[in-house]
């Protein structure tokens, strides 16, 4: 009888000859965290690493959907193939995706050197999906040469993009000038480049001018000046040029070895992020819930700080800090907390 790991081998044969089903398929797995999926996902990663991945981010009302139409269709005629990962927000009601990026680039359907996904937030703190990064390996294993990221452009979706792709754009309009001033400082460093959309409105040239002021004022030192360029993505004007930008900068981060470093970076975040989920699990497993509410009654109550709480459902010896200080509750032991004490094998 086939077992998750066959199975996981199947789908990812099918994957890499391009099977669009079997694509698609892998991607759910890999949403669903279906058994079988961790295979499917270390074969898939030992794959990855050729695409170029693109993060559009930006307001809503931006255009940036129509934007990220047009990018395909000028990357397929260039020779690409483009998959774009479209992450919506999440349905209230089902818990899925709203999926009204895709209806939008539904003149992209057809393309064979075109697949689209939509993703759902799924309450994500920043906007992207958990496994954004994940779907982006599957992608890239399947032989698409471009992957475009588009996310919901609200919360710390920003930055999130920023560490998912290798070169980012924030799309803004016309409107965006009077207030770039005003925004947050973390939009303005992520971006690679700044596209002014809906061009053809009144104050493009203002909020170009207004965007690239606040570009010179950043402090850091950067071995790479964002261009601003403005678009009319709904009649294709300008596209070519932000093609030719992304382009540069991917060209410009190879040479300098910004593009090893990005992917290095990106590569730890998210190995820090399984570490500290699989320790979550492992804790939530070990501690029992009736041990866990009576320690959060008792921080309700005041009667155990933060630190201290922590320290005894972990098993910390004495209430250990992170600072080396100790807070020591002399009301609460392990026979309290309902966690074993761990003993030292060095110890007889």
């Amino acid at each position: 009888m086939p077992t998750a790991i066959d199975a996981a081998r199947d789908l990812v044969d099918r994957t890499l000859k391009g099977d669009r089903a079997a694509l698609a398929r892998a991607i759910s797995w890999v949403e669903n965290e279906a058994p079988g999926s961790d295979a499917l996902l270390d074969a898939c990663f030992a794959a990855s690493g050729r695409a170029r991945r693109i993060g559009i981010t930006g307001p809503p009302g931006a255009g940036k959907s129509t934007l990220v139409t047009r990018v395909a269709r000028a990357y397929r005629e260039r020779g690409e193939t483009v998959a774009i990962v479209a992450v919506d927000p999440t349905s209230p009601f089902s818990g899925g995706a709203l999926l009204g990026d895709r209806v939008r680039m539904a003149e992209l359907a057809g393309d064979p050197g075109v697949f689209i996904r939509s993703m759902a937030t799924r309450g994500s703190l920043g906007g992207l999906a958990v496994h954004t990064e994940q779907v982006c390996d599957v992608l890239d294993a399947a032989g698409f040469t471009r992957i475009v990221i588009e996310t919901v452009g609200v919360g710390q979706s920003e930055l999130e993009v920023a560490q998912t792709a290798d070169t980012t754009a924030v799309v803004l309009v016309p409107e965006s000038g009077d207030g770039v001033q005003a925004m947050k400082a973390g939009l303005m460093e992520i971006g690679d480049l700044f596209i002014i959309n809906k061009a053809d409105r009144e104050g493009a040239e203002r909020g170009a001018f207004a965007v690239r002021s606040a570009l010179e004022m950043r402090t850091a030192r950067r071995d790479w000046d964002p261009p601003v360029l403005l678009t009319v993505a709904s009649q294709g004007k300008g596209v070519a040029e932000v093609i030719d930008a992304f382009e540069f900068h991917l060209v410009h981060l190879a040479a300098t070895g910004g593009l090893e470093h990005r992917r290095r970076r990106r590569v730890e975040l998210r190995l820090e992020e399984m570490v500290r989920d699989r320790q979550w699990r492992e804790f939530v497993e070990r501690i029992p819930r009736p041990a866990w509410d009576a320690v959060l009654e008792r921080l309700a109550r005041r009667e155990l700080t933060p630190n201290a709480a922590a320290a005894h459902l972990l098993g910390t010896p004495s209430g250990a800090t992170r600072s080396g200080r100790t807070e020591v509750d002399p009301g609460l032991d392990a026979a309290d907390s309902g966690v074993d004490e761990e003993i030292d094998p060095e110890q007889d």
